[in-house]
């Protein structure tokens, strides 16, 4: 069995980050927007990355290729991982009042209550697809333009080390789906306009959450703003647009997209700070506030 362009995939430990300590509520630039958004999200993976693993896993047993085999078994590991350095994260979301354990339980009633039984392996894998594409689309994007200059080193460290890796394995879901479930182009892409809609809806209204028991004063300014922010012409999404739509040409692979400037440019600074995950992230702002100046 053949597919595309194998790439390296790392299997690193997490960082150790000191997720519990004098990090702000609001650590991304004192924005109650743009903080919240990435709360909600960090939030959400742990379970959805439970979700992505046992979606591969239904095609495990099926994989004849040693190359796809090994990189399941590190897609499986990274995953692993992220989900392990998110609970650590989502704790001090708990401190902060927000009912984590009633959102988790709610998404597993989702995912696995519903999508996965009510669902064939192929549409759930294609959904893991559909969101592997995502996430790589903003690990690409959100820390390649210096967006994380004004947050939190310990996060903005944490945020980096999952793009990076997201990076890194972002084609393994996908070729199990073509090559192994034999997963079509309408699945595909009825999979990729779903988690499109469900994805940012339920984010959203964990934010709207977030927002409740925060009491954040004048909420419709700060979400007109925040949302302006994201949508806006030549905004964050504008700028993943291009991509976005290159998921649904029927040739379309994902190592066909992306630079790897910012994602190779990490990789120097993590081996030359030996491993220290705030080291790498400040260099690299550091060295892309540089060019753009």
């Amino acid at each position: 069995m053949k597919h595309h362009e194998p790439r390296q995939i790392t299997p690193r430990v997490g960082p150790e980050l000191d997720l519990e300590g004098d990090i702000p509520r609001y650590w991304f630039a004192g924005d109650a927007f743009k903080t919240r958004l990435f709360d909600a999200m960090s939030l959400l993976f742990p379970e959805g990355e439970k979700f992505f693993i046992s979606c591969v896993r239904d095609y495990r047993e099926k994989i004849t290729d040693s190359g796809m085999q090994q990189q399941v078994k590190d897609f499986i590991y990274q995953e692993g991982q992220h989900g392990s350095v998110h609970t650590r994260f989502n704790n001090r979301l708990k401190a902060q009042g927000i009912a984590v354990e009633k959102i988790l339980q709610s998404q597993r009633d989702i995912m696995f209550g519903y999508f996965r039984k009510k669902f064939p392996a192929v549409y759930t894998l294609g959904q893991t697809v559909a969101a592997e594409h995502l996430t790589a689309m903003m690990a690409h994007t959100f820390f390649g333009n210096n967006m994380f200059a004004d947050a939190d080193p310990r996060i903005r460290a944490m945020y980096a080390w999952h793009a990076v890796e997201e990076i890194e394995h972002k084609a393994v879901a996908f070729d199990v789906f073509r090559h192994v479930a034999k997963g079509g182009y309408a699945v595909r892409a009825l999979s990729m306009v779903q988690v499109s809609i469900s994805f940012p809806l339920h984010v959203f209204l964990i934010m709207r959450y977030m927002f409740k028991v925060d009491e954040v004063p004048d909420r419709g300014r700060v979400w007109l703003k925040g949302l302006w922010w994201l949508y806006k012409p030549g905004g964050v999404c504008a700028r993943m647009l291009g991509d976005y739509l290159a998921f649904f040409a029927p040739g379309f692979h994902p190592w066909q997209r992306g630079d790897m400037q910012v994602y190779r440019r990490w990789l120097a600074a993590y081996a030359r700070h030996d491993g220290d995950a705030v080291a790498a992230a400040d260099a690299v702002i550091r060295h892309t506030l540089a060019e753009a100046a």
